[in-house]
């Protein structure tokens, strides 16, 4: 196994490289030198190097950049005893690139050894006359601003705001606009070095940024996401002072989220299949009902909370991980045939996720007759059994229906259908009961 040794560039004079990092430069090939990209001040250092600049242009996305730069950087490991992998900054300051390759090192596909260097945020600090530790300043991603700055008032230092396109993203994600001015911060120790205050309605055209652009916000008005954070302290609030929402409990509310999530099922149906034609009334029912919904989970997270086990947050990260992990086909390397392989995948995935010996393990015993045997079903599909035709009992007809639904062209949903015949039986029967007598 070769080893990768990452080294970081500083925050852009030549200067504020390393004598460890120089070191390491000399010590390793020429062929063997990569830096991850040429548009840094201090790139020249890496005599000879390959670049991976190329990624940036054939790729979609900033994640699909950096796997493709890891993938080549492991590679090369196997063709040279030391590889060496130059960053701009310091390796370990939003270097997602060396977060990969220190996970795969983790994995034993690589060994990785990351020297230290000088961060960009060692100028930002001196100019700025901020203390960050004594302030609390957070460091955020610019391309991640949304997500990673939810429920933030600052101070945050924002990297990576090498475009308007970034600027506008994290103009638009903070309502209502701060009154406080943000500082921009461009080329930090070179001598073109700008530190200006801009207002926030100017951010995204009031200068032009570059690669070695970073935006320090001191407050906002209101947290980014501010809605979500909003309503999570209500919540928190009505049990805190309503008499009703104090005396609840997880038991209490089962009746009140199961009613919702009926309610929410009926203005689905509403909606239908949601084309052109659907009337907006419909879409502010399915909000109004979709906002009682969600006060149910952020009522039941708010228990939790209270007991000190999660919050809405860890709700919200668990459910990311899990479906990053059961999509391999979207955020690995897994390639599928159609939405079969799919679910196939899926149940096989969470099998080895609850460690249990059966795909039919950990189903519901109480589910409705009609959803336990879609689910049995789907499942056996996924082995390709279906049901019995030579079971003709009236059960076994009913688990043949319920399986034709599912291999139907839309996939049709069993429970959608028999309560819309049920429906139409019903109008039916109203109509002669409405005739009168005779």
């Amino acid at each position: 196994m070769g080893r990768i040794t990452v080294v970081g560039l500083g925050p852009g004079d030549p200067s504020l490289v390393t004598a460890g990092t120089l070191a390491a430069i000399d010590r390793v090939p020429e062929a063997a030198r990569f830096v991850r990209t040429e548009r840094h001040p201090s790139a020249h250092l890496v005599a000879g190097a390959t670049t991976f600049d190329h990624h940036y242009e054939a790729a979609d996305t900033f994640d699909e950049v950096y796997a493709r730069i890891v993938d080549d950087l492991i590679a090369a490991a196997g063709d040279h005893d030391e590889v060496l992998y130059a960053v701009p900054g310091s390796p370990r300051v939003l270097e997602r690139t060396v977060d990969l390759l220190v996970a795969a090192a983790d994995e034993g596909r690589v060994a990785v050894e990351v020297l230290a260097g000088l961060s960009f945020t060692d100028l930002a600090w001196v100019r700025l006359g901020v203390d960050p530790y004594e302030e609390g300043v957070r460091l955020i991603d610019g391309h991640r601003f949304e997500v990673a700055a939810a429920g933030e008032r600052g101070p945050l230092l924002v990297a990576h705001c090498h475009n308007k396109r970034v600027l506008s993203d994290l103009k638009l994600a903070v309502d209502p606009f701060p009154e406080t001015p943000v500082v921009v911060l461009q080329r930090l120790g070179l001598p073109d070095e700008s530190v200006v205050t801009v207002e926030w309605a100017e951010l995204d055209r009031s200068f032009e940024p570059d690669h070695l652009t970073s935006v320090y916000i001191p407050e906002l008005a209101e947290p980014v996401a501010g809605e979500v954070a909003a309503f999570v302290q209500l919540v928190a609030k009505l049990r805190a002072e309503c008499p009703w929402d104090a005396e609840q409990t997880h038991r209490t509310l089962t009746r009140h989220l199961l009613e919702e999530t009926y309610e929410v099922l009926e203005a689905l149906a509403a909606v239908g299949e949601g084309g052109p034609d659907t009337h907006p009334g419909a879409y502010e029912h399915l909000e109004e009902e979709l906002g009682d919904l969600l006060f149910q989970i952020v009522f039941h997270t708010t228990l939790a909370t209270e007991a000190g086990f999660f919050g809405l947050g860890d709700v919200a990260r668990g459910v990311h991980d899990k479906l990053v992990h059961r999509h391999p086909h979207v955020f690995g390397v897994v390639e599928v045939d159609g939405a079969d392989d799919v679910v196939a995948n899926w149940e096989q995935i969470k099998k080895a996720e609850k460690g249990r010996a059966s795909v039919f393990d950990g189903m519901p015993a109480d589910l409705p007759a009609l959803l336990y045997a879609l689910k049995v079903a789907k499942k056996a599909a996924t082995f390709e059994v279906i049901p019995d035709p030579d079971d003709q009992t009236l059960g076994g007809q009913l688990l043949a229906l319920v399986a034709a639904a599912r291999t139907a062209d839309g996939d049709i949903d069993p429970e959608t259908e028999l309560r819309a015949a049920a429906a139409r039986l019903r109008a039916r029967a109203q109509a002669v009961e409405a005739q009168p007598p005779g």
